[in-house]
């Protein structure tokens, strides 16, 4: 009987401004396949501008799933993401044998690729009383807790983002146990392969592209769109960098000029986990920036 043929997942991964989108497309067209955005911010429909999502050009270019599917007000996990690719992936690999997944969210890559991992539940009032250590002492609290209490997890988590920070210190105090020892659990079985390439960028030139991308996003609007979302500044969707910035300006914490360089300063130490996040992979294979000609030869060996 005959073998169905393999199936294979190409993730192409990497931090902010390094490129992914123009990569995943021309990827995408060569393959005549499609894409799953993987960028958490870029699933949420009144977030555009400071989430960098592909121009109306380029979604047209290449069919984009997870691109616009969410408004911020709805609760969305890596969980559900998890659930929702899988589900989609079924359908694509019944047309084609290679699909695209482009995207810097480490946690939502992992759940498709790897599954997430078995955590313990959090009790409500544990988990109000870090939002009240949030709310009354900021989050250099929450730092501190868990800088004390998960070293490991404190080094490589988004330091500015609470509600992360909050979630590992649900776990560490309801557990009694750092969250990062949940971080170990066997990977799932999947019934494709997946390959992993990024976009290796000499560190100053990639900030620099990050500096000049800010300046476009501010030349673009991204202070109006912000403006238009100051009324829900306090929802989850919009606890992300050039957004959190922009609304101490807008709250009079501090002067427009300073928040421009805390977005490009923040953006910066952003991509730096990124990158740290993303040479853990293993198999995991870096390219330069103007290297098609042997990504693709070297992606079409891994699939033969």
């Amino acid at each position: 009987m005959a073998a169905f043929p393999k199936k294979y997942l190409i993730v192409v991964c990497g931090p902010t401004a390094s490129g992914k989108t123009a990569l995943a497309i021309q990827l995408a067209q060569y393959f005549n396949t499609e894409i799953l955005s993987c960028d958490s911010r870029q699933f949420y429909r009144e977030m555009s501008i400071g989430t960098a999502k592909p121009d109306l050009e380029e979604l047209a270019a290449v069919k984009h799933h997870f691109i616009n599917n969410l408004s911020i007000y709805d609760a969305y996990n890596a969980g559900d993401y998890e659930a929702e690719a899988l589900k989609l992936l079924d359908k694509l690999y019944e047309k084609n044998n290679v699909v695209i997944m482009a995207g810097g969210t480490g946690m939502y890559i992992k759940a498709v690729c790897e599954g997430l991992d078995d955590f313990p539940e959090v009790p409500e009032e544990v988990k109000n009383a870090l939002q009240q250590v949030f709310e009354l002492k900021g989050i250099e609290a929450l730092q501190e807790e868990l800088k004390e209490k998960d070293l490991n997890y404190y080094k490589k988590v988004d330091l500015n983002n609470p509600h992360r920070l909050i979630r590992a210190l649900g776990i560490c105090r309801a557990s009694g146990r750092p969250y990062s020892t949940f971080l170990n659990a066997p990977k799932a079985q999947r019934y494709f392969d997946s390959i992993y390439i990024q976009i290796d960028w000499e560190r100053e030139a990639l900030y620099d592209r990050i500096n000049r991308r800010v300046d476009i996003m501010m030349k673009g609007g991204l202070l109006d769109e912000v403006k238009s979302l100051l009324k829900d500044q306090h929802l989850n969707a919009l606890q992300t960098v050039g957004y959190q910035e922009l609304f101490d300006y807008l709250n009079g914490r501090t002067n427009l000029d300073k928040a421009i360089l805390n977005i490009k300063q923040n953006t910066r130490r952003y991509a730096k986990r990124q990158i740290t996040w993303f040479k853990k992979i293993p198999g995991m294979r870096s390219f330069q920036p103007d290297q098609l000609h042997k990504i693709i030869p070297w992606l079409e060996n891994q699939i033969n």
